[in-house]
Formats: structure tokens, sequence, C-alpha cells
């Protein structure tokens, strides 16, 4: 194993944890070591920078930064792990040293530093990044401003009613949010010891500038040598084998196979990475164990209520060529007999020819991260509204209806489909797949 890297790197989704101080020390938030590793039987070598691979010959170049030695390994499987790095766009000025980007420990460590000596923050890029650090920045008194070169907000993870929702609860904490402006370079202040924001209309001075604009695959060794996205994203089978037979990979590093829409695409998350990452040890020397896609769950915290999200937008479902449709409830997440309750609002994503589930995005201040898993399981198992209408859900008054509140979003959609006067399809009475 060879690694430029003394420690594993936590998600970029913890760099917002450490700067409002909820985790004290990012170093707490690496998921292993070269220690644990080497007691695993695996030889680390930490401080190595792979120069070269040779997929034809099977070999890497290594150099050894300690003592610059280079020499050149044979391997019979190669692993590319090497992950992601933040896209850094050809903008005037980004070599600033008050323009900075957000990626690894040692950016987090500079943003950290950076935030208790800068008042006023400018994050370019309103991804999931960008967003929670607008909020880590916004809770810790600083103040904050958000550039986004589209028209909404987290514009691969929801559509444009949740979208106008979190860029409302932004705006509501004195975040200033620009959307469709393009950031086009960064200038000296000639007004202080800042710099100016620069964008097709107009220039703003900010103390510091954060780069969010997204993540590109770490794979130029590889060029040419296997198939990829355009993007540089690997592609790999079923057994996380890459083109080449004797090279597999996982992670940041390769592209998912996304089940909602059955397309491969680029989709950078942690927990995409430690499944993908155990699948190659497990399948390394025999195929065994097939990768099963993903749905590309996530969620955050946005002051105090959370946001989940799981399979395709309406927008990128569309933009496929499904008939896609949304299914929208609002209402309480529990009875209002209750002492107290919280309003919840769910985006069903559906195909209505097929009518299976192709996404969902829930919004609520109680915890409902966990019912975007549900969701998630019922794409993976290509399940319909109509089976989640009425699939078997707990109630208790303490945390739902007589009908859950995902029962209640599947009977919306039922409801709709049947005002559109389309007809259930002939198997609606056969079970998809066990919830």
């Amino acid at each position: 194993m060879l690694s430029k890297d003394v420690g594993t790197r936590q998600p970029s989704c913890g760099i917002s944890l450490y700067l409002d101080g909820r985790v004290q020390r990012l170093e707490d938030m690496f998921y292993s070591s070269p220690e644990a590793l080497r007691k695993l039987g695996a030889h680390v070598h930490v401080k190595h920078d792979v120069l070269k691979i040779d997929a034809k010959r099977q070999t890497v170049v290594v150099e050894d930064l300690i003592n610059k030695d280079v020499e050149t390994v044979h391997y019979d499987r190669l692993v590319m792990t090497t992950g992601s790095t933040v896209i850094v766009p050809p903008l005037k000025g980004i070599d600033s040293r008050r323009v900075l980007l957000c990626k690894d420990y040692d950016q987090a460590k500079q943003i950290y530093k950076t935030a208790e000596e800068n008042k006023h923050i400018t994050i370019v890029g309103a991804g999931y990044v960008g967003v929670e650090l607008a909020e880590s920045y916004a809770s810790t008194e600083h103040v904050v401003s958000l550039f986004q070169n589209h028209k909404q907000i987290l514009v691969h993870s929801v559509d444009q009613m949740l979208s106008e929702n979190i860029t409302q609860r932004l705006v509501d904490h004195d975040v200033d949010v620009h959307l469709h402006e393009r950031v086009t370079g960064f200038s000296a202040d000639p007004a202080g010891d800042g710099i100016l924001v620069e964008t097709e209309s107009g220039h703003y001075p900010t103390d510091l500038a954060i780069v969010a604009t997204g993540f590109v695959p770490n794979t130029g060794l590889l060029s040419g040598q296997v198939d990829m996205l355009p993007n540089g994203a690997i592609l790999t089978d079923d057994y996380m084998q890459s083109s080449d037979p004797h090279i597999f990979a996982a992670g940041d590093a390769c592209a998912v196979h996304f089940n909602p829409t059955n397309e491969n695409l680029y989709a950078p998350l942690a927990s995409t990475a430690v499944r993908q990452g155990t699948l190659v040890g497990l399948n390394l020397l025999t195929p065994t164990l097939k990768y099963m896609g993903t749905q590309s769950t996530s969620a955050m915290e946005i002051f105090g209520s959370t946001l989940a999200t799981t399979g395709s937008t309406l927008a990128h479902a569309q933009k496929q060529g499904i008939d896609a449709a949304t299914a929208t409830y609002e209402g309480n997440y529990r009875p209002a007999y209750m002492p107290s309750t919280a309003k919840l609002t769910i985006a069903l994503v559906y195909d209505r020819d097929s009518r299976r589930i192709l996404g969902g995005q829930l919004l609520c201040e109680h915890e409902v991260a966990q019912s975007a898993n549900t969701l998630s399981v019922c794409i993976q198992n290509k399940n319909t509204i109509d089976d989640l209408a009425f699939v078997d859900m707990l109630f208790q008054p303490n945390y739902d209806e007589p009908f859950n509140y995902l029962n209640q979003v599947a009977q919306i959609a039922v409801a709709q489909e049947q005002q559109r006067g389309r007809k259930e399809p002939k198997n609606s009475d056969q079970a998809a797949s066990e919830i």
C-alpha cells in the first residue's frame, strides 16, 4: 500500500463539523491509520509518491519522498483508490493566499485557522460542501456570502421547491446568497487587506474566499490505459474490476452505477467508497460478491433541520428521458395531539410509466434521515408507488401517524396517477420485491 499521507482522510463533510466546534480534532474523524493497517498485515509505505503506472508491464514507478530514491515495482493486482481533488476553476487570482480550497486534512486545518482571523467569508459553489460551510460560518457569527452559478443551490441533490426552502433558511440566518451569478476571478481590494470577488454583475469585498466547486477523480496515472468517463472516473464491472483485468478501483477514483436511472456517473461519497473498497478486497482474487450500485443517499443538518435525499431528482430523471413526476407531502411527522410535532416536507420522484420510485427528498426539524434509507431500499428493489403506499410500517404516536408519512406520500402519487387517467400496470397486484 502506497500513500503520500500518514493518515486516512476524513470525508469532506467533516470539515464543517470541525469548523463549528462539534468535533474538536480532525484526527478523530480518520477511520483508520497506517498502524491499524499494519496490524492487519498490510505493508504500508507512507511518504511515497507513485510517478508512473505501466498497465501493460504491470509496474509502478515509486519515489520515496524522504530519501528521493526511485524504484520500479511489479504488481499482480493494482487497486486504484487515489480519491479525488478539488476542481480548481481557471479563475484570475485563485492563487491568492486569501483564496482557499476545501477537501483534505491540510486544507481543513487552514480553513479552521483562517476562520479565527477573518470575519467576512465568501463561499464559491453551493453544493453539499458549500452549503454546509455556509451554515457553519453563519453559526459562528461570521458574515457569509454564497455564490452559485446556477438558478438554485444543491442542484444535484434536490429539486427547486426544497432548494428554495434551504435558500430561505440561509437568508434567514443572514447568509448573502447570490444565485445565477458566476464568479470570474479574485483581485486585491484597494480599500483594505481583503480581496474582491469578481462576477459578471460586480465586485464584492471579502476577507477570505473558499472555492467549493466540486471534485474530479485523481486518476491521471491511468489515463488512456483503462476505460473512463469523460471526467476521468474509472469504469468498473460488477466486481469493481476495470477494463484491465489486473486493475481494480474504488471510491472517488471511479464511477458508480446509479440505479434510479440505470447509468454510470460520478458521485463521490464516503458511503460509496467504503462499500466499494470492501468489495475490492472480497473480489481481488476471485469474483465473489457483486456491486449493487448506488442511490447516492445522503443527508445534512441545516440550522437544526434534517435534509435527507436519495436517488434521482425530477430534473435529472427528465433529462435522462424518463417520464417522471413528483408527489409532495406537506404535513406533520406525527399526530397534532402530541405535545409537539414538526412540519415535514417530502418530494417523491417516480416514473409514470413503470410507477417505479426513482428518488426522494425529505426536510424536517425532526430527524428523518433514516426514512431516506428506506426509500433507498425501495429504489434498489425497484418498488413502485403502489408498493410503498401500503407496505407495512409501524404506527406509534411518538413517531408517526397510522399511515407512515412514506405511505402517505406514495398514496398521493397513486392518486395523482389516477387523476391523470393512467392505468395501473397489469402486474400491480404482484409485490415487486420485499422491502
